[in-house]
């Protein structure tokens, strides 16, 4: 399955290349005055901050990446091809910022934990990128981190297995740890990049 999903990793980066588009190549800075091209929720009362345990066990908060921006999703390994698009599409977004790119910390949280293991998890960033953290939550906890983020997740049955359903909104979180934009799935790279550089080009408030 890693394997897998590094020759997909391969193949979507190689797109670029291969169609020949500019975008791909640079990255157009957003300008003074420009607006996010994702949904900008600044000040949304929820999204506030988890607690939950990553691949190794150790405690992991917003706090942790202050000074970074942080890109949290929800997925699970076994996604078919919404969650794969979400980290390849990660991984584009990191390198179209360039040297800001390690800037962005990527964040993964299952709402698969009980397939998802640490070892499977360790295994399934490695094949998109070692910085990605991955989170794996216990049922409970999954439960009051969905609801705080308003994410969506439910098992479906599919013949004697299950896959997860579940919504692929990619949220952002500026370097002081608040939570600021809600970028869509079907959303570029390019759209992702923007947005983020539009957001490391701000000053701080307060």
């Amino acid at each position: 399955m890693v394997q897998g999903r590094r020759r997909m990793l391969r193949a979507a980066l190689g797109a670029c290349a291969a169609a020949g588009l500019a975008a791909c190549d640079k990255l157009n800075l957003p300008q003074a005055g420009q607006s996010f091209r994702g949904i900008d929720i600044t000040g949304a009362p929820y999204g506030r901050d988890f607690k939950l345990p990553d691949a190794d066990g150790k405690e992991r908060t917003l706090a942790d990446f202050r000074g970074k921006l942080v890109l949290l999703y929800f997925g699970f390994v076994q996604c078919p091809d919404v969650c794969p698009t979400a980290l390849t599409r990660a991984v584009e977004t990191r390198r179209l910022l360039g040297a800001d790119g390690e800037r962005l910390q990527v964040v993964f949280i299952t709402v698969d934990p009980e397939r998802d293991t640490p070892e499977v998890l360790k295994a399934y960033m490695a094949a998109f990128d070692p910085s990605f953290v991955a989170l794996r939550p216990s049922p409970e906890q999954l439960k009051a981190t969905a609801a705080e983020f308003k994410a969506y997740y439910k098992a479906v049955p599919t013949g004697s297995s299950y896959t997860m359903d579940h919504s692929a909104l990619s949220y952002i979180f500026d370097a002081q740890g608040r939570l600021r934009l809600a970028l869509r799935h079907e959303q570029t790279a390019q759209d992702y990049a923007h947005d983020i550089a539009l957001l490391m080009s701000q000053k701080t408030a307060g």
